[in-house]
Order: structure tokens, then sequence, then C-alpha cells
């Protein structure tokens, strides 16, 4: 496969290198020069978990369970109605 760079520095990835790979557009790769001048393209790794940390405030207290089940139960009751658990 072959590809040509345009004046703008953009490059368009070959059809059957994005459906092989499952690319659409938006998705982000990593450029990686090697000593050899070979480029390497790849999908950045997903974000660990501890990533998250921090994103959402701290709740004022913890919830107790019956606090928690009772929550539930509401969400339930209003997503599916009055129907009953199986």
């Amino acid at each position: 496969m072959q590809t040509t760079l345009t004046s703008k520095g953009q490059m368009t990835l070959p059809s059957a290198a994005r459906t092989r790979l499952g690319l659409e557009a938006g998705d982000r790769l990593l450029v990686t020069v090697v000593d050899d001048d070979t480029i390497i393209l790849k999908r950045p790794s997903p974000k660990p978990v501890k990533a998250l940390r921090g994103l959402l405030a701290r709740p004022r207290r913890a919830l107790t369970v019956e606090e928690m089940d009772a929550g539930v139960a509401a969400h339930l009751k209003e997503k599916h109605g009055s129907r009953s658990a199986k």
C-alpha cells in the first residue's frame, strides 16, 4: 500500500488498512519514528481506571445500604413502570 503526503503534511491511510484495523474518522493514532526512518502508527492504549480518579465530586456522606436499595428501586420503577421483577 502506498499513500502521498499533502502540502499540509497530511496523508490518507488506504481504505484496506483502515478496514483491516477497524479505524474510523476521528480515531487517534500514535506516531513513532524508529532509527531506520520507519514510521509506526499505533492506537493509544486506553487510559487506566486510575485516570478517572477525582472526576466526580466526593459525596457529602456515604449512603447506607437501605438508601442505595431505595434509590435503585426508585430508578427501576421510573424506568420500567410498575412491572414487578421476575
